[in-house]
């Protein structure tokens, strides 16, 4: 028993010895070990074993923890570095002294880093059982000159979208304003121009009715109801009749040219369910716009910019002034300059007048498109701002068809074909320009054979048919012979030079023109339709007008460029004719229009060389007799451009002649 009481005695005493040996905590381990845990954000053990009692008193944990994990949330911290640089030589350090060392702070924030340096005072205390170093802290440790009292803003640095311009720097989406129209509710009488108003804006009464009762609304507070564009004045001049309604400017997209180049440029609208969910990953929000059609929808990745974001402590204390912190700049999104002439294009979108149709326009030596237009459209302006249902269904119900992109699609060319046809026979050597067939009549087929099938000729050209008479008198029958002379595969093969059956390297999407369905020509009856624009060959406006660059080129067609910073002159195919062929086709091209049935385009200044076509619509009995025209046509002595133009339901008036004229009077003004 004593041996037991000796052995419990002798234990104590080493346990006594050890704890005296035990070397206590320096300020400079208890803010490494106090660091440590800020670095690993964990707030609770930082509280609860290194912050003196007096700084909890003042602050407690609502500031301390409840508060830095909060702002650590909203202000997006992914990482925390705290550097704190020990001193070099060994010190003691009074227990009676309070101490101080600089930490390095960096944190990575939605708005950027935010880099600062904090004195972390120490003082030795005994707080419970305890008695150790301890940490004297204030809410500037979290951020810089945060106090208890500050507030913690973050604001967004809106970026401006980029702007689309045309050739001669002319704006075609901009950045613009318009206004808005609301009501003063003390001076406005529902009961008797609710409807009315809501009428006149697209809108209902229920919805007038709402935005009148929102809590924030005063009997002279303006409330805002509707935007407009400055395309719908007459909408705003009617709307300010009615008593109590009036207007304030707004900032909006502004499409100066309006309808004439809306399905090129497009629109932007709010973004809806079905694009925030595929461009979730991209940074949109429920408020963002959006490009919904054409370039804008096309270009959404370049013209969009990218918002900044700023954070700033509002001091409380004094005067409300305010501290940047962070700050990540807005990057404005890029402004686009295209190849387009707006002025080009606007005066042929007014000479279509409206009729279903489209056009387009290329420089043949560099490829610019100068045109590419679509007959009848919409107002962007209109649309872009939002429009009812009941609007939207007038659109989409309208026959002509205004929300339909023509440029971006294919049609059966007609006749306009003809002079590629003389082209590849000329090239394969089996088309003898001067040589001529003997046809009679306005109907022809090779033999029995063909069963039914025949050719028709609409106008009868004097015999012998030669390649100027054919293309003056737009003889089916003559290129019919001529392409059973070439044989199915070395005409399609000359149509596959001229890009038929290849995408179009052309930066806005534009269907690809074809041959036919599958690509290939499998009978004569095929192959004699096909020659002159029938049959299953379609083709797409600007590829017709590119087409003709090899005659006006020697033999080169260009590449079809669209933006202002694309390389220009750049051959796409060549080749297709030689020089003495090219010429032959200039000079039949120009008699086409000086003595065949292009006639309205015979005018004085500029001389006109060109070729007309009409192709019957056959797909079904409803569209059965109707007839589109076109016409494609350069300035002969000068051809630095080439126009193509299509327009839907010319057979009550005057066929592709119809055609030329309007081409023509886009000429006059050139």
């Amino acid at each position: 028993m004593r041996k037991l009481r000796y052995g419990i005695l002798f234990l104590g005493l080493i346990l006594t010895l050890a704890a005296c040996s035990k070397e206590e905590d320096t300020p400079v381990d208890r803010l490494s070990a106090y660091v440590d845990l800020w670095n690993d954000a964990k707030f609770t053990e930082m509280y609860d074993d290194y912050i003196t009692e007096s700084s909890k008193d003042v602050f407690g944990k609502e500031q301390f923890i409840e508060r830095a994990e909060k702002l650590y949330a909203d202000l997006g911290i992914s990482s925390i570095e705290v550097i704190f640089d020990k001193p070099e030589e060994e010190k003691t350090y009074k227990k009676e002294e309070d101490v101080e060392f600089p930490v390095q702070i960096k944190l990575e924030t939605i708005a950027g880093e935010i880099d600062f340096k904090k004195n972390v005072p120490l003082t030795y205390k005994e707080q419970g059982e305890t008695k150790n170093w301890f940490i004297e802290w204030d809410p500037s440790f979290i951020l810089p000159d945060l106090s208890m009292h500050d507030k913690v803003r973050i604001s967004t640095i809106q970026s401006k979208r980029g702007e689309i311009y045309d050739r001669h720097n002319k704006a075609l989406a901009i950045n613009g304003s318009g206004v808005e129209i609301g009501i003063v509710p003390e001076k406005f009488n529902t009961e008797t121009d609710a409807e009315k108003l809501a009428t006149l804006l697209g809108t209902t009464a229920n919805f007038i009715n709402e935005q009148l009762n929102q809590s924030w609304v005063q009997p002279d507070l303006f409330v805002p109801i509707k935007k407009l564009s400055f395309t719908q004045e007459d909408i705003y001049n009617e709307a300010l009749q009615i008593a109590g309604v009036t207007s304030m400017k707004a900032e909006m997209r502004e499409y100066p040219y309006a309808e004439s180049l809306a399905h090129l440029i497009g629109y932007i609208g709010q973004i809806n369910a079905e694009e925030l969910e595929k461009l979730n990953d991209k940074g949109y929000k429920e408020s963002d716009l959006v490009g919904k059609r054409g370039l804008e929808q096309l270009l959404e990745e370049r013209l969009r910019g990218e918002d900044g974001i700023k954070i700033y402590i509002e001091k409380t204390e004094q005067n409300a002034e305010k501290i940047m912190i962070a700050e990540t700049p807005a990057i404005d999104g890029e402004n686009i300059t295209l190849t387009i002439d707006a002025e080009f294009q606007k005066a042929v979108f007014a000479e279509m007048n409206g009729e279903p149709g489209t056009a387009a326009i290329v420089d043949p030596k560099t490829g610019e498109t100068l045109v590419l237009a679509s007959s009848p459209a919409f107002d962007p302006n209109e649309l872009s701002l939002g429009i009812s249902s009941t609007r939207y269904a007038e659109l989409t119900d309208d026959p002509a068809e205004p929300l339909l992109n023509r440029f971006a699609a294919t049609y059966a060319p007609g006749s306009s074909i003809k002079p590629i046809t003389a082209a590849i026979g000329l090239s394969t050597g089996t088309l003898k320009p001067d040589e001529g067939h003997t046809i009679e009549g306005k109907k022809w087929r090779k033999d029995g054979s063909w069963g039914n099938f025949q050719v028709t000729r609409v106008y009868t050209a004097p015999n012998p048919v030669d390649l100027k008479k054919a293309l003056v008198y737009s003889d089916n029958i003559y290129f019919a012979k001529e392409a059973l002379e070439m044989g199915s595969e070395q005409f399609v093969e000359g149509l596959q030079q001229f890009g038929f059956g290849e995408e179009i390297p052309f930066k806005y999407g534009l269907r690809t023109s074809q041959i036919s369905n599958d690509g290939k020509i499998t009978s004569e009856g095929q192959l004699a339709d096909t020659s002159f624009g029938q049959g299953q060959m379609l083709m797409n406006i600007l590829h017709l007008a590119s087409t003709y660059g090899a005659i006006v080129n020697e033999g080169q067609m260009t590449k079809p460029v669209l933006f202002a910073d694309e390389k220009k002159s750049e051959v796409w195919k060549e080749e297709l004719l030689s020089a003495e062929h090219a010429a032959i086709l200039q000079e039949d091209l120009r008699a086409v229009v000086s003595d065949g049935f292009a006639e309205a385009a015979n005018i004085s200044s500029p001389k006109i060389s060109g070729k007309t076509g009409t192709t019957e619509l056959k797909s079904s009995l409803e569209e059965a007799g109707k007839e589109n025209g076109f016409f494609v046509a350069y300035p002969t002595d000068d051809p630095t451009y080439i126009i193509a133009m299509m327009i839907e339901g010319v057979e009550n008036k005057g066929g592709s002649g119809y055609v030329a004229e309007k081409v023509a009077n886009v000429m006059k003004t050139r």
